[in-house]
């Protein structure tokens, strides 16, 4: 890790299989204070009592909450994206929710995430890949670093499920493959 840009606005990350665990790695480590924004699509099924937004909010100094349709993007928020809903970015900074079919299976899409991201903060993003089964996220990272933004994918050998991390190195290439520990560290010095 030499130069670390300083000019990131806001961060997605995706994750599926294994997901609950290394998302409480990484906003663990985000430290109080944290000012970006945070926007997540966790491959999961509804939740009728909220368990995964309250345990999160007990991880991170991040108000982690689920995303709402037509919602300003703000900075020190963890926004997760609705089960079965896909999470879109808007080109003025707010998100929406869509119906629209699965995409390679999946409500809500890490690669539709993704790519709305990159088109709407273009270099001031940081893409993020961790644990899953699949290869979505791996076309929208590759498109974040299109835009200029920085790709950060968990080290294969270090996930729940590689197949995930394995599939966006191939397809996207990284900036950083790093451990979730680490991952979690160098966020917080993205702030």
């Amino acid at each position: 890790m030499n130069f670390l840009k300083t000019d990131h606005e806001i961060i997605v990350i995706g994750v599926s299989t294994g997901g609950f665990k290394a998302l409480e790695v990484i906003l663990s480590k985000l430290p109080e204070g944290f000012n970006l924004s945070v926007i997540i699509v966790q491959h999961r099924k509804k939740d009728p009592d909220d368990f995964f937004i309250d345990y999160m909010n007990k991880k991170t100094s991040l108000h982690i909450k689920e995303a709402e349709d037509k919602e300003s993007i703000k900075p020190g928020v963890g926004y997760i994206a609705p089960p079965e809903y896909h999470l879109l970015v808007e080109m003025d900074h707010t998100l929406s929710l869509s119906v629209d079919p699965p995409l390679k299976y999946a409500r809500p899409s890490i690669d539709m995430l993704f790519e709305t991201a990159a088109e709407a903060y273009e270099s001031k993003v940081a893409g993020v890949i961790l644990t899953g089964a699949n290869d979505d996220g791996s076309k929208g990272l590759k498109k974040i670093r299109k835009y200029g933004g920085m790709a950060i994918i968990q080290d294969p050998v270090t996930a729940e499920a590689p197949m995930m991390p394995k599939n966006a190195i191939k397809i996207a290439g990284a900036d950083h493959i790093l451990s979730l520990a680490n991952i979690g560290k160098f966020l917080g010095r993205l702030s």
